[in-house]
């Protein structure tokens, strides 16, 4: 049920993805959505803190990466994940089609994965009491906002647009496929593995699934989710690498960051430029090791698209009602679109369950892009200037 919940408070949101998605294809989505009604620094802000939560991110499960790998050779956990993040660097510079290809096998293992741990646990259906919950729809609510975030990454096919044909009717499939499978897949699991230990031994498992393959495999339980583990981890990587690295190439494109991220690989046509700085970023934040509170910034980052996304749909419908919506996120009370609006109260009833030092190293993190957006302007500005001057000093 809080898998259900969280799944439908997400698919408000996805909703306006997809209506923007299909209005909008560009790169640098949030970015691009921010400001077709924003100021330009309000949507340089929304897409400079999205980098930066992808970044973060890439770092953080590359790290998870580095702690799987210790299941199997003990060493500092830092050294597989600077491993992971230099081959998803080759990876991603190869090309969007070798990346897709890979990031398609790598899902469908996930995926298998999954159904493995369904298919264990279908037998033990009906040992437990699935409807027993101590306490009540408050803990369904709370437990809602928790797995809220295990739906977060259908907004990131957003990014790969302009590397997509008919983007305006195939973007916003993938988000609602994408979102749908999750969920199918998410109750599946919790089903399987409440079925097999029972919520009470769930609740206090610091792994969980493990736990529950050896239950039923025996030891070997903890070697297979290892395995598995690797690989989600290693396409996590690879996605929020290459979500980043196009975010910063749509912005470059704009003009809102340097024209140096729009430096594409001469074979492979992907933005070198800026999947060597999503890296070396990701790496940065991988030497520093526990990222427990760095981390956060995600959660905020995630959290602020989506009022932004919300909101643009909303204001758009007014500003305008006869732009070309190829999807048209349905239900609409004169001009007032119900679900994005229903997807702002959603958020707003989640925020709560950020952690407060999230919202204060979020912030900070959008104090720095209001810098460096200041910064660059200025820059753009001054090289300006020293073009425009140049040809008349040599007259």
């Amino acid at each position: 049920m809080a898998f259900v919940l969280a799944a439908t408070l997400s698919a408000l949101t996805a909703m306006s993805y997809a209506e923007l998605a299909s209005m909008y294809p560009k790169a640098a989505s949030e970015f691009e959505y921010s400001r077709q009604v924003a100021p330009r620094l309000v949507a340089f802000v929304v897409g400079w803190v999205m980098i930066c939560g992808l970044i973060v991110a890439a770092a953080a499960v590359s790290l998870g990466f580095g702690r799987y790998f210790r299941q199997f050779l003990d060493v500092d956990e830092r050294l597989p994940a600077a491993g992971l993040l230099f081959i998803v660097a080759l990876t991603a510079s190869a090309g969007i089609r070798r990346s897709a290809a890979i990031t398609t096998l790598l899902s469908l293992i996930q995926v298998g994965g999954l159904l493995f741990v369904i298919a264990i646990g279908a037998p033990h259906i009906g040992e437990v009491d699935l409807f027993t919950s101590a306490g009540g729809t408050g803990s369904v609510i709370g437990a809602a906002a928790l797995v809220f975030f295990a739906f977060i990454g259908f907004d990131e096919v957003t990014t790969l647009a302009e590397e997509t044909r008919n983007p305006s009717r195939t973007v916003p499939r993938a988000l609602l496929f994408g979102l749908g499978i999750s969920t199918l897949l998410y109750v599946g699991v919790s089903i399987a593995a409440v079925s097999v230990l029972g919520a009470n031994q769930l609740a206090v498992s610091e792994r969980p699934l493990a736990d529950v393959l050896d239950h039923v495999l025996g030891g070997s339980g903890q070697n297979v989710l290892a395995a598995v583990a690797l690989l989600a981890t290693t396409n996590t990587t690879l996605l929020c690498v290459t979500a980043a690295s196009r975010m910063q190439f749509g912005m470059a494109e704009a003009g809102a960051l340097p024209n140096r991220l729009t430096t594409l690989a001469p074979r492979s046509r992907s933005p070198r430029t800026a999947i060597l700085v999503s890296v070396f970023a990701a790496g940065a934040c991988v030497a520093i090791g526990d990222l427990t509170l760095i981390a956060s910034v995600t959660d905020f980052a995630i959290y602020l698209v989506f009022i932004a996304v919300n909101v643009v749909v909303i204001a758009l419908r007014f500003r305008t009602p006869d732009h070309a919506r190829p999807f048209r996120s349905p239900w609409s009370i004169g001009k007032v679109p119900v679900l994005p609006v229903l997807g702002l109260l959603a958020v707003f009833v989640m925020l709560p369950s950020l952690r407060f030092d999230a919202v204060v190293l979020g912030l900070g993190i959008g104090l720095a892009g209001v810098v460096v957006d200041w910064t660059w302007q200025r820059q753009r500005k001054a090289n300006l200037v020293s073009s425009l001057r140049n040809p008349l000093s040599e007259q």
